[in-house]
C-alpha cells in the first residue's frame, strides 16, 4: 500500500462558439486548437498507456459546452477540414525548412497532424466523447461534470433557481453522454460560497474542489489541512488544491513550461512567413492568426525576434528530467505528510486541461512521463477523489471558505469595474425565467419551443467567460456582443411568450444558431414546492 496519493485533476473547458452563419468565424479556431494541441494528444498518452497496460487513475472534468462542441456534426466537419488544410501546410513546411534548423521540427508536425486525423476520423468517428467514455469504462479516468455554461455560481446565489437550472442540465447533459451520473463537479473557477454545496447534493453529486484558503480557512479549521477532504455540513466533500505542485506546473516563471528547451507559444508561422505563401492557412480576411507550427525555443524573454530553433528531441528530454522532479517532490512531500497522519495523505493538483499541449505544448509528453514513473512508486499513487471517500469515508465536517482559484482568490476576477454591468442584466433575466417557469408548469408546442432556447439565451449570457475576458482585456469586443446578443434574444422571447406573440421564425433561427442542449428542460428554473411556501410566508 502507498504512502500517500495523488489525485490530478484536469478541467477540459471552452465558451460555447458554434457559429453556423459562418465557416470561418475567428473565435471557433480556440475549438479546433484545443482538439488538436491538448484533448486528442492527451486522448493518445492514455490509449497508449493503456495499450502499455500501465496503471493510472485521473480525473477529467468535461465542461458542458465542450461536451456539446466536441459531439455537434458541424464542429466536427469543420474541425475535420481545418486538420487536412494543416496537413496540406505541414507537406510544404516539410519542403520549405529541408537543409535548416526547422527540419525536425517540421517533421514533428507532419506526424502530428497525421495522428490527430487518425485518432480523430478513423478511431473516433470524429467524436472525441466516445474516446473519453471508453477510458472511463475502462477504468482509467473518472469524469466529471461542470456547471452547464461555466456560470459563476456565487454570484448567481440570489437566485437559487438559476444555480439549479445549471447543475441540472449539466447533470442531465452528463447522463446522456457517458450513461452515468457524474460523481464530482469542477465548479466554475473553483468558485464557491455556502449554500452551493447543498445545490450539488439535490442532484447526487458527492464532491467538488476549492483552491487552498476554501479549505484551509474553514470554520472549523480542518485539522489535515489540504491534505485530506472535509465534508461541508450537507455531506458534500471538498477537496482543496495542493499550492506546491500547482505550482511547479502553471508557473511559467519558476515551473516547468518556461524552461528554454520548450517551445515558444508566441512564435508562429502564422505571423512570420509571407503573406502571400501563408494566406490559405490564416483567416480569409487576412487576419493573421495561429496556425499551431511554431519552430522556436523560450529564449530571450522580452524580444520574440530573439528566439532559437527548437528541437523536440531536447524538449523530449527536458520533459523526461521534469517529469522525474516533479515526482521526487511529490514523494518527499507524501514522506513528510505521512509521519504526521493518522491517514495517507492526499494531494490534489488540478489544472486546467488546456495548459497541456496548447500553452505548454511538452504537457502531455510530461504527463506521460510523470505516469509511467509514477506506476514504479513505493510511496505515491495515482487515485481519484471518489477512490479517497471509498477508501477514507470518515472526514471532518465544517464549512468551506467562499473562495475562487482566480486572481486574489476571491470574485474580483468576475466582479470589477470593467464587468460589474452584466450582473444586473443576468439577475433580472433569471427571475423572469423563474417567471415563466412558474407560470407555464405543462407547456407543449411551440409555447414549449421558446421557453426552452429562453433557457438556452440565459444559460450562454450566464458564461463566466465573458466577464473573465472582459476583465483580462482579450477579445473585449466579442465577449460584449456574446452576452448582449443572448440577453437581447431571451428578452425578446419573454416578451414574445408573456404577451402570447410567439413568433416561430425567430425560435427556429434561435434554435438553428444557438443549439446547445436540445434536451433542456424549462423547468428546470421552477421555484420548488418549499421555497414557494416560505415565499408566501
Amino acid at each position: 500500500m502507498a504512502k500517500g496519493y495523488l489525485s490530478f485533476v484536469l478541467h477540459a473547458h471552452l465558451p460555447y462558439v458554434r457559429h453556423p452563419e459562418c465557416e470561418k468565424y475567428l473565435e471557433e479556431k480556440w475549438f479546433y486548437e484545443a482538439v488538436t494541441e491538448t484533448y486528442i494528444p492527451m486522448i493518445d498518452v492514455f490509449d497508449r498507456l493503456v495499450w502499455d497496460n500501465i496503471p493510472f487513475r485521473l480525473t477529467f472534468s468535461v465542461s458542458p459546452p465542450l461536451l456539446s462542441m466536441l459531439t455537434d456534426p458541424l464542429l466536427q466537419e469543420r474541425y475535420v477540414r481545418h486538420l487536412e488544410k494543416l496537413m496540406e501546410l505541414s507537406y510544404k513546411e516539410e519542403a520549405r525548412t529541408y537543409g535548416s534548423p526547422f527540419h525536425q521540427a517540421a517533421l514533428m508536425y507532419k506526424e502530428k497532424f497525421r495522428r490527430a486525423y487518425e485518432i480523430f476520423v478513423h478511431q473516433n468517428q470524429c467524436n472525441l466523447a466516445k474516446a473519453l467514455k471508453r477510458l472511463q469504462n475502462q477504468g482509467r479516468l473518472e469524469i466529471t461534470t461542470c456547471a452547464a455554461t461555466h456560470g459563476f455560481l456565487p454570484l448567481m446565489m440570489v437566485n437559487r433557481q438559476a444555480v439549479r437550472a445549471q447543475v441540472e442540465t449539466a447533470v442531465h447533459l452528463h447522463q446522456k453522454h457517458f450513461d452515468c451520473s457524474p460523481n464530482g463537479i469542477w465548479l466554475p473557477e473553483c468558485g464557491y460560497t455556502q449554500g452551493v454545496d447543498e445545490i450539488l447534493k439535490e442532484y447526487g453529486l458527492k464532491f467538488f474542489f476549492t483552491d487552498s484558503h476554501g479549505v484551509l480557512f474553514a470554520y472549523h479549521r480542518p485539522r489535515f489541512g489540504i491534505f485530506a477532504p472535509v465534508y461541508c455540513p450537507s455531506g458534500v466533500a471538498a477537496f482543496g488544491r495542493d499550492v506546491e505542485s500547482s505550482k511547479q506546473v502553471w508557473s511559467a516563471d519558476e515551473g516547468y513550461p518556461g524552461d528554454p528547451d520548450y517551445r515558444e507559444f508566441y512564435r508562429d508561422i502564422g505571423y512570420d512567413l509571407d503573406h502571400e505563401y501563408i494566406k490559405e492557412y490564416i483567416h480569409p480576411d487576412g487576419i493573421r492568426t495561429h496556425t499551431g507550427m511554431k519552430y522556436h525555443r523560450i529564449t530571450g524573454k522580452v524580444d520574440l525576434a530573439d528566439k532559437q530553433p527548437y528541437y523536440p528531441e531536447w524538449a523530449r528530454n527536458k520533459a523526461e528530467i521534469h517529469a522525474a522532479n516533479f515526482m521526487f517532490n511529490r514523494e518527499k512531500q507524501i514522506e513528510y505528510l505521512s509521519a504526521l497522519m493518522e491517514r495517507p495523505p492526499l494531494i490534489v493538483a488540478p489544472y486546467d486541461a488546456e495548459l497541456f499541449g496548447h500553452w505548454w505544448f511538452e504537457g502531455p509528453m510530461w504527463l506521460e512521463f510523470l505516469i509511467r514513473k509514477i506506476a514504479t512508486s513505493k510511496t505515491l499513487q495515482l487515485v481519484t477523489p471518489s477512490d479517497y471517500l471509498r477508501m477514507h469515508k470518515c472526514n471532518q465536517i465544517t464549512k468551506p471558505c467562499p473562495s475562487t482559484w482566480g486572481n486574489a482568490g476571491y470574485n474580483e476576477v468576475w466582479l470589477n469595474e470593467k464587468n460589474h454591468w452584466i450582473y444586473r442584466h443576468l439577475h433580472m433575466a433569471a427571475d423572469r425565467m423563474n417567471e415563466l417557469a412558474d407560470m407555464f408548469p405543462q407547456a407543449e408546442g411551440n409555447l414549449r419551443r421558446a421557453l426552452n432556447q429562453a433557457g438556452r439565451e440565459l444559460l450562454l449570457a450566464q458564461s463566466s467567460d465573458w466577464a473573465f475576458i472582459i476583465s483580462t482585456g482579450t477579445m473585449v469586443s466579442y465577449a460584449v456582443k456574446r452576452t448582449k446578443e443572448h440577453i437581447a434574444n431571451f428578452l425578446r422571447l419573454y416578451d414574445d411568450i408573456k404577451y402570447c406573440r410567439i413568433d416561430e421564425g425567430f425560435v427556429s433561427h434561435l434554435e438553428w444558431q444557438n443549439n446547445i442542449f436540445p434536451d433542456i428542460d424549462y423547468r428546470s428554473w421552477r421555484t420548488r414546492e418549499g421555497e414557494y411556501q416560505s415565499a408566501i410566508c
